[in-house]
């Protein structure tokens, strides 16, 4: 873990940091820290060492997630800083084992529609209706519009972070722990299966979908691949009840969607898989490009239930989404 950052809070993110190490294969003690941090720092890649600003507070974040950084720029407008506060400068001597940290560049994000609204707020915990289109975390184009940072400035949390996830384009029931002591007991409960979720989604009307059904497969999410994908005869690892719950029109229904595990993308492939794409799906059955600001067609998947025993205090807990499909 790196010490305190001297750098504060920025859009409710902790700065990035780089670590010198103690030795390397090449000379580097007969470095410059400009040149080091060339080196180490090349044009839109970082090093793992130099995680997402939120690496820290926000366990699990992708490791393809790294800021991108114009380390000329940087050292000329004193960006870089020590652990003293210093400005790191680019002709100083290579300094081993040292801390440098940072904050990156932000791209003008528009502001996604939709409210963040607070289901529920005690001394631990924050639940959240989420919009679509609002990350959970900081990733990619997705920074200050993310559930995180916004939530972190909107409720005066700086410590905010997610226990679970729900995709960019999926609404509903969120749950957030507010200190970074709560986070594993919550986290634990999805993990174990103790949470118990219930979705809904807007599919086409089949009327000779007999359900209730549970559908069990193994799925894998390749990285840098959009799709995950179905792998015949491997073990079960996803598993959903899937209800037809009403009927919407002639040709569209709202069904009732109750996952026993939480793969990537598992209700969004299970429902295709049964020849019922949700609609407004990007993804499913094929990859649609649409730009990355574009707010108009919501994916039809809404998190609306959330149930668990608190690990904390062993109560029984039940949070509803005020949203509906469609949405």
């Amino acid at each position: 873990m790196p010490p305190r950052s001297p750098l504060p809070p920025r859009h409710g993110l902790q700065a990035a940091w780089v670590r010198t190490p103690h030795t390397g294969t090449a000379p580097e003690h007969e470095l410059t820290m400009g040149a080091w941090l060339r080196h180490r720092l090349p044009p839109r890649s970082v090093e793992p060492s130099a995680r997402h600003a939120l690496a820290a507070a926000v366990p699990g974040l992708a490791e393809g997630e790294r800021p991108s950084v114009d380390v000329d720029r940087f050292l000329a407008s004193q960006r870089f800083v020590w652990g003293d506060g210093s400005p790191v400068l680019a002709d100083e001597a290579y300094r081993p084992h040292n801390f440098v940290w940072f904050h990156r560049d932000l791209r003008d994000e528009p502001v996604v529609p939709g409210e963040l609204i607070v289901l529920h707020e005690d001394e631990r915990i924050v639940v959240v209706d989420k919009p679509a289109f609002l990350s959970t975390i900081p990733r990619g184009s997705h920074v200050v519009q993310s559930v995180v940072v916004r939530g972190r400035e909107e409720f005066g949390l700086p410590d905010l972070a997610p226990a679970h996830r729900l995709d960019r384009v999926t609404s509903g029931v969120l749950l957030l722990t507010k200190a970074r002591r709560w986070r594993r007991a919550y986290q634990g409960i999805f993990e174990t299966g103790v949470a118990r979720k219930t979705y809904r989604a807007l599919a086409a009307y089949d009327p000779g979908f007999a359900g209730p059904v549970v559908i069990r497969n193994h799925i894998r999410k390749p990285a840098g691949q959009w799709q995950a994908e179905v792998v015949p005869d491997a073990p079960v690892n996803a598993e959903t009840l899937v209800e037809l719950e009403a009927r919407v029109g002639a040709d569209r229904a709202v069904y009732r969607l109750s996952p026993r595990t939480g793969r990537t993308h598992q209700l969004r492939l299970h429902l295709n898989g049964l020849g019922l794409p949700i609609v407004g799906d990007p993804l499913y059955p094929q990859v649609t490009v649409t730009d990355v600001d574009d707010f108009s067609t919501p994916l039809q998947l809404l998190a609306s239930e959330l149930e668990f025993v608190d690990p904390i205090d062993g109560r029984a807990r039940q949070f509803r989404s005020g949203r509906a499909v469609p949405l």
